[in-house]
């Protein structure tokens, strides 16, 4: 079998722990030929994120937090069908592991600050409505004989 392709980064110098990630191979469903009903190319790909050293407490913290409805007893689990080999299969889970991992982990976004109007523009705006409400009113028909 080819070697899997090393460390997969999560953010930073921080990747997943080759050590922790739990696999499980099965078959794959739908249509295939004589070959798809003996080859267990479907894989599951399991991470106990609750009990990791691999990522800082803060990260660890956030991902709990975030990740809360994907989670079986701390568990992440991540499936992987689409190619026919299961090593591809592999691959793609493990990316895919990452991925959902990264952004997880990664900080919240930045408070947004609320821009001030500039005066001059405030000013304008309620100049242009008196004027808009001077012809709306001179439009009634009192005087119109």
């Amino acid at each position: 079998m080819y070697g899997m392709s090393g460390p997969y980064p999560i953010r930073g110098s921080v990747s997943l722990p080759e050590a922790e990630l739990m696999w499980r191979f099965s078959r794959s469903s739908g249509p295939g030929g004589q070959h798809v009903n003996t080859s267990d190319s479907q894989v599951e790909l399991r991470f106990d994120l609750a009990r990791t050293e691999a990522l800082p407490d803060v990260w660890k913290a956030r991902a709990l937090e975030r990740l809360a409805g994907r989670l079986v007893d701390g568990v992440v689990t991540v499936r992987a069908s689409e190619h026919r080999s299961q090593w591809r299969n592999r691959e793609t889970a493990a990316v895919r592991l990452a991925a959902l991992l990264a952004e997880a982990t990664a900080p919240p976004p930045k408070p947004r600050r609320p821009t001030r109007i500039p005066r001059g523009i405030n000013e304008r705006r309620l100049r242009e409505k008196k004027q808009r409400s001077e012809t709306k009113r001179g439009r009634t028909g009192r005087d119109w004989g």
